[in-house]
């Protein structure tokens, strides 16, 4: 798993922050794929973003506010598997295990997440904790 240093995104790809989810964040782009979502909602989590993370939410599971834990801090992402999700598909998985830290204590997160197309905009429909 590739560690973010401050010139590349904390997604794990070895792009800046900027060229990499930064522009689906401001909007001046949207994420091709369903996995390049998944990328930049973790980057959003990172970042605290919580416009971007309400935005590429699916609307019929998007909660009404995103508070975020004070003592907790993101760590790593590490992609494990993804279906479909690609230009040409309406749906998509994206399996991934997302490495935090609480309050000190190291943790992760490990999810199979559900994604659509609405819109011709990939968007986050909702997520299977895998033990």
């Amino acid at each position: 798993m590739a560690r973010h240093t401050p010139t590349t995104c904390p997604c794990g790809l070895p792009q800046p922050y900027e060229n990499c989810c930064g522009r689906y964040h401001s909007g001046a782009a949207a994420a091709p794929t369903a996995e390049a979502l998944m990328r930049s909602r973790y980057v959003a989590f990172v970042r605290r973003d919580a416009a971007y993370l309400l935005r590429s939410w699916h609307p019929d599971t998007r909660p009404p506010v995103i508070e975020f834990d004070p003592g907790l801090t993101w760590t790593g992402l590490e992609i494990l598997g993804t279906s479909e999700g690609t230009a040409f598909h309406q749906s998509g998985t994206v399996t991934f295990r997302a490495r935090y830290r609480d309050d000190g204590r190291a943790g992760s997160l490990h999810e199979r997440s559900q994604f659509l197309r609405v819109g011709g905009a990939w968007v986050y429909v909702d997520g299977e904790f895998i033990q």
